[in-house]
């Protein structure tokens, strides 16, 4: 798909398009405690389940699971070393990074930027 929605913010476009990053500690996602799932911002697929998130300490909104087949990776050497970045399988819009430093039962930690989620509570 790639088509980027009208109504994303400049900084939005520059994460999930421009190879851009938000700084640590900036979303107001990572205080987010309630029930409900995290979807893309640019597409509204729903990526994340409130149950996979957890606080890494990594500044980033933190889950050691997404849903299935959401997303697709490819490795990025932006900062100089081998990374694990993956992109919305629908629009193809960056999210963030996983790594394998999670907590049980994956082992997995998608570090995912805040501003290209937008959170649905359950209630």
């Amino acid at each position: 798909m790639n088509k980027k929605n009208p109504d994303l913010t400049a900084e939005q476009k520059l994460v999930m398009f421009e190879d851009g990053t938000e700084p640590p500690g900036s979303s107001e996602l990572n205080n987010e405690k309630r029930d409900g799932s995290y979807h893309c911002a640019n597409c509204g697929v729903k990526l994340f389940d409130s149950k996979t998130k957890y606080e890494s300490g990594s500044g980033w909104p933190s889950f050691f699971q997404s849903l299935p087949d959401v997303f697709e990776t490819k490795t990025d050497y932006l900062l100089g070393y081998a990374r694990t970045e993956y992109h919305c399988k629908n629009c193809d819009a960056h999210h963030g990074h996983v790594f394998d430093d999670g907590p049980k039962p994956t082992g997995k930690r998608y570090c995912n930027n805040g501003i290209c989620l937008v959170f649905k509570s359950k209630s």
